[in-house]
């Protein structure tokens, strides 16, 4: 099979295609052919050192793939060759086949092809995660979706508007947040001109039930300012810096807020195995009929494997980039 190879601490550009001896199938396993995977941070802080797989994991980068179900163990009964699917792996998607748990895929909805796919399953069940699993936002409510024209703001944005829920987004720049307003969003914040918590105050005067936080660092306090009592601030990432310095104890109490941090990737198998069958009686359905669908950015050949590694770390995405073999 063919693969991404990279050392620790490389640059994108140092990013290199091997080859290697096939996998072999185990038992309660299945073995995808992969036509295109999804590039996603996690793997630019893994390719930089800074995020190792899960114990026993695979070393190679990738968590999400599509493609075509290649052989199935004897005692999986969910799936059968020829099948096409996509899901989440915990490593080695950026490889043109991978052992998967069957618990872990989905059929690809009708007329998709494998690089929108691709992009389907992280940022989706991501964003379904932190707004239904661990948020339970109700429709009427109202969330606060930072980074709002990201892969996993988009998502969460669509499933907003799918359910009801009114949503205001951040983001840097107008196009982005004409992005982000084609996608359901109400509120518009660009958080170069504005301040979020000062906009919100005046729009929404009560507050928001939840903020949905990729940014971290001095957002923490601002979050809470423009919290309603009871809500909820989920975090996934930190791209502003790891510490949130003088958290306001006052407000926190005074607000009975929930600072909730969660990630995907090292959830057990029976978590994801959860969210997976959830998120596919709920949603999946819906991107048949187009109510949702995944944002594609770009779309790359392998042979440009650097440069979405280099976008994603300058943060110049507007939604999902994806690769093809």
């Amino acid at each position: 099979m063919r693969y991404v190879d990279f050392e620790k601490g490389c640059t994108p550009s140092e990013l290199v295609v091997k080859e290697c001896e096939g996998l072999s199938l185990t038992s309660g396993k299945v073995k995808v052919e992969v036509k295109a995977f999804g590039v996603n941070r996690a793997d630019t802080l893994q390719r930089q050192g800074n995020y190792p797989p899960p114990p026993g994991e695979s070393e190679i980068l990738g968590l999400e793939v599509a493609g075509v179900v290649t052989e199935v163990a004897r005692d999986v009964s969910t799936f059968k060759e020829g099948d096409e699917v996509f899901g989440l792996v915990a490593g080695g998607g950026y490889a043109t086949e991978v052992i998967v748990n069957p618990a872990h895929l989905m059929i690809i909805p009708k007329g998709m092809p494998f690089f929108e796919a691709a992009g389907l399953a992280e940022v989706f069940l991501t964003a379904f995660q932190c707004l239904r699993t661990i948020a339970h936002i109700k429709p009427a409510e109202r969330a606060l979706i930072h980074g709002g024209a990201s892969g996993v703001g988009l998502a969460a944005t669509q499933l907003c508007r799918y359910w009801g829920v009114h949503s205001a987004v951040t983001a840097s720049s107008q196009d982005k947040l004409t992005l982000c307003e084609n996608n359901g969003a109400e509120h518009l914040i660009n958080y170069k001109k504005q301040q979020f918590d000062d906009v919100l105050k005046k729009v929404w005067p009560e507050g928001v039930d939840m903020v949905l936080d990729m940014v971290g660092g001095d957002y923490l306090n601002r979050n809470l300012k423009i919290l309603k009592q009871d809500g909820k601030v989920v975090y996934l990432a930190m791209l502003a810096g790891r510490y949130a310095d003088n958290l306001d104890m006052a407000m926190l109490l005074g607000k009975r807020a929930s600072i909730i941090g969660t990630t995907l990737r090292n959830r057990s198998d029976e978590y994801k195995a959860d969210l997976v069958r959830d998120f596919s009686n709920v949603c999946l359905p819906a991107f048949e009929n187009k109510e949702l669908n995944v944002n594609i950015d770009t779309h790359y050949s392998i042979d440009d494997i650097d440069k979405p590694h280099a976008r994603l770390e300058n943060n110049d995405t507007q939604g999902k980039l994806v690769l093809s073999w």
